[in-house]
């Protein structure tokens, strides 16, 4: 794989759910579609997906976010499966295979399940027609479930992976100035998170742009580009890499 870049993409629950909770099918086929160009073009992509509550939740009768942790547990469960035969049956006309990978924060800091979760997903990425999708493992895992949503995953399977590049895709155009305004570069992470993070997240969702730039330096000191841009609009993802497209471009560390 030492000639393919490694492209992670993280997607957030707000850019594939409705308001109703429900999956946004026509957003999981548009992103599917871009990513598998991404492959096509000579990258090795993984995916990072959130969605697995939310899908989980209008099946359950709920309309937002259950308040107990149990719920919320029961109702990934419930949608993870929904969650990745959707994404499959969007691969399928590429002849792209996804590969289903279930993590948790432990898993990441014990020495000898990091070292196989890394094994594997090198292993997945050598292959020319198969896109790992990862998930924290709702089910024995809170920390998702109650801060950080997946974008602290996603920075550590950069670090992991020796990634080239983190796009974290979220329900704006970037990290956005007090006056609604895309900022298209930063240097100083931690003056950003300062100055201008404003804190959103839907009923359906957890993350806000403060875990992203959390995130962010999490990646960039590991020496991965990170860029947050709009997971609503992928087809800017070729442009991501090449920096054309709109997106808030960070330094790396």
């Amino acid at each position: 794989m030492a000639d393919r870049a490694v492209i992670i993409v993280k997607v957030g629950t707000g850019v594939l759910t409705q308001d109703d909770g429900n999956l946004n099918l026509a957003s999981i086929t548009a992103l599917s579609d871009r990513l598998a160009e991404l492959q096509e073009a000579g990258h090795a992509v993984l995916l990072v997906s959130s969605g697995a509550v939310g899908a989980g939740v209008p099946l359950l009768g709920l309309d937002a976010y259950p308040e107990d942790i149990g719920t919320r547990q029961a109702a990934a469960a419930i949608g993870q499966a929904r969650l990745m035969q959707t994404y499959q049956e969007a691969f399928t006309p590429h002849g792209v295979t996804i590969a289903q990978t279930l993590l948790s924060s432990f898993d990441l800091k014990e020495e000898t399940h990091k070292e196989r979760a890394k094994t594997v997903l090198l292993r997945l990425l050598d292959q020319p027609k198969v896109i790992p999708i990862v998930n924290e493992n709702d089910v024995v895992s809170l920390r998702e479930l109650t801060k950080t949503d997946n974008d602290m995953l996603a920075a550590n399977l950069a670090s992991i992976i020796g990634a080239n590049t983190l796009i974290l895709l979220t329900s704006v155009d970037g990290l956005l100035d007090a006056d609604q305004q895309v900022i298209p570069s930063v240097d100083d992470i931690a003056a950003a998170a300062q100055a201008f993070v404003q804190e959103t997240s839907g009923k359906f969702s957890i993350g806000g742009m403060k875990s992203k730039l959390d995130a962010v330096q999490v990646a960039s000191s590991a020496g991965t580009r990170v860029i947050i841009g709009n997971g609503e609009k992928p087809e800017r993802l070729l442009g991501y890499l090449e920096g054309k497209s709109i997106g808030t471009y960070f330094s790396v560390n």
